[in-house]
């Protein structure tokens, strides 16, 4: 290998910079690269802009930190800003645009925050992307380490000894590799644990000194023939087997699917299952898993097909508990949907999943069987054994026919109750969330659409045909995550042509409103149509119900909770950030015109946004 200051042929050889691509990669992409520029003197610092070129990151969100100005300044001039830097006003921003991303995409970003102060501000982002199962490369720096190198004070309260710690308990893996020839291995796994299902967030975090320095010698780098990520976990054949038998006799089976459908393969491979057997499918929402149209949809009426129900199989399905029982939200009593004589089994990643810090496992399914395995596995695979079982089962043909036919009428019925009562108060002024899903449905049905977040309090799914996978990212998270993350799926699709459609709560923008500056400084397209209650509502109806339950004043539980004197003009907002804006609407009659000269903004490339004004529900 070459030292510092050999040829530029022979630091591409040595760094990988021949693009060759590794054939077990999942990664597919085919974008050009610009070149790196050697000089005569290279930088430990650049070895990891090379490493996030060699594993094909396309873009690295951050925000600025003193502590990594030597990576900083080789990703410029180096690496000639490629990946991508995205420069963000919050770490937050920068970490949910690599979490909506990856949800989109099924691949990572890298993200990068400054020493100790940007991490902790990162935290509650990356806590979500772990409890989302979402791939992120966390970038961090520390030090100067030689405590001979630290400027006065600044560096020492922005040093923490392991800074790992501060996010060890929400991350699948942390490193902090203490010389240049430890970064490549370092690198390599972090991004094997990281793209590991279950997959999750990874921290690496390296001295400022050490990225400063001039490369003493040629670091070998991970071979590019060598595999990433292991390959995925299969099913116990036999268990397998034992399901599959379940399925073919049972006399109503439900399929509950939550995670299943992280890959878009898996969207289709549910629906084949699920139409072999007649089976009702529950999409728990973490993920689109199955068409919400499709007459075997049961998530709408998950009450009247639970309860007859005789085998549930838990596919991915770690919130089990919240679509399978009935919870009476003052006294907290939980009753099961389900009959007492209904046979469990399940096939998912509970157990190697599972947090001693974090509680995100939730209620313990006692199952029959559980099969540890990925469900993008075991589903084809079983659909196999259910076919060869069903092609030797007399009488079964007509037995799933006929399940099906009261299937489809279950799911027309509810599908006519939710299209009836969504006329309810349609005249309505603010807007009820059900006339807004509608007109926003009426006018983007015909575009290549995504919904990046917020459903509308459930009525997207309710009015909306989610008839591909990628139409829905899953449901959304807590308060301020969803413009972000919705930032980050419309830089997924931008190069799609897709119309990325965000429903903003106008409480979650709040949060981080300097992500409206990222959209238009990266030309980043989308629409978004503000949910615009003026409040937050959902911890207004607790304190509603703490009301009720203690006879305290009702009409008192909007203090501290509520939007208004003054109320935000969001549509000012956006267009200070350089954004096409629509004034606040408050009646149905003014969304569709509105919307429409927003997506036309939007196809010229500028993000845009209707501020509309709606009821709490």
């Amino acid at each position: 290998m070459g030292k510092p200051g050999s040829s530029p042929e022979e630091f591409a050889r040595m760094t990988g910079r021949t693009r060759m691509r590794n054939k077990t990669s999942l990664r597919t992409s085919t974008r050009r690269r610009k070149k790196v520029v050697p000089t005569k003197i290279r930088w430990c610092s650049d070895i990891i802009v090379d490493l996030m070129r060699q594993y094909d990151f396309p873009y690295v969100p951050l925000n600025p930190g003193s502590s990594y100005r030597g990576l900083h300044d080789s990703m410029v001039n180096y690496g000639q800003d490629d990946p991508q830097m995205l420069m963000c006003p919050h770490e937050n921003i920068a970490i949910q645009i690599a979490h909506g991303y990856a949800k989109a995409t099924g691949e990572p970003l890298v993200a990068i925050v400054h020493n100790l102060v940007g991490l902790l501000h990162a935290c509650m982002a990356v806590y979500y992307a772990y409890i989302d199962r979402v791939p992120i490369f966390l970038i961090g720096a520390t030090g100067p380490l030689d405590t001979a190198q630290r400027r006065p004070r600044t560096d020492w309260i922005h040093t923490a000894k392991v800074q790992g710690n501060a996010v060890r308990d929400y991350t699948k893996w942390d490193d902090q590799p203490h010389t240049i020839d430890d970064v490549p291995d370092s690198f390599a796994r972090a991004y094997s644990a990281m793209m590991t299902e279950p997959q999750g967030p990874v921290y690496t975090c390296y001295d400022a000194t050490m990225l400063e320095q001039a490369l003493p010698h040629a670091v070998a780098m991970p071979p590019l023939a060598s595999a990433r990520v292991p390959s995925r976990m299969a099913p116990d054949p036999a268990e397998l087997a034992r399901i599959a038998e379940m399925l073919v006799a049972a006399r109503q089976p439900i399929l509950l699917a939550d995670w299943t459908c992280r890959a878009p393969h898996g969207f289709a491979e549910l629906v084949a299952l699920a139409e072999m057997l007649g089976a009702g499918v529950v999409d728990i929402g973490a993920r689109l898993n199955f068409p919400n149209r499709h007459p075997l949809n049961m998530s709408l009426c998950a009450e009247a097909a639970l309860k007859d129900a005789d085998l549930i199989v838990a596919l991915d399905a770690r919130d089990w508990e919240k679509v399978t029982t009935r919870q009476d939200s003052a006294t907290g009593k939980r009753v099961s949907l389900v009959p007492k004589t209904a046979r469990w089994v399940e096939i998912s990643f509970a157990d190697v999943e599972i947090s001693s810090w974090s509680t995100d496992y939730q209620r313990r399914l006692h199952s029959e069987i559980k099969v540890l395995a990925d469900t993008s596995l075991a589903i084809p695979e079983l659909s196999r054994q259910c076919r060869r079982l069903l092609a030797r089962s007399a009488g079964a043909g007509a037995r799933i026919e006929g399940r099906k036919r009261k299937l489809e009428r279950l799911h027309r019925r509810i599908m006519r109750t939710w299209a009836r009562r969504a006329k309810e108060n349609w005249d309505s002024r603010p807007i009820t969330t059900a006339r807004l899903a509608s007109e926003i449905w009426n006018v983007i049905k015909d575009e290549d659409w995504v919904l990046a977040s917020s459903n509308l309090n459930g009525w997207c799914n309710r009015l909306w045909d989610y008839d591909q996978p990628y139409r829905y990212s899953g449901n959304a998270l807590g308060t301020s995550t969803q413009i972000g993350t919705a930032l980050g799926a419309a830089l997924a699709h931008r190069n799609k042509n897709r119309l990325v459609v965000d429903i903003q709560p106008d409480g979650d923008l709040m949060f981080d409103p300097g992500a409206l500056w990222v959209a238009a400084k990266y030309s980043i397209p989308m629409l978004v149509v503000m949910y615009n209650n003026r409040a937050y509502y959902n911890d207004w109806e607790h304190q509603i119900r703490i009301a009720r339950r203690r006879g305290t004043p009702v009409e008192r539980a909007y203090i501290g909770m509520d939007i208004v004197d003054p109320e935000v003009d969001f549509a000012g907002l956006a267009r200070s950030m350089g954004w096409h804006a629509e004034n606040r609407i408050e009646t149905g009659d003014d969304v569709a015109a509105a919307l429409r000269r927003a997506i036309a903004a939007v196809k010229s490339g500028r993000p845009a946004l209707v501020d509309t004004l709606t009821q709490f529900r």
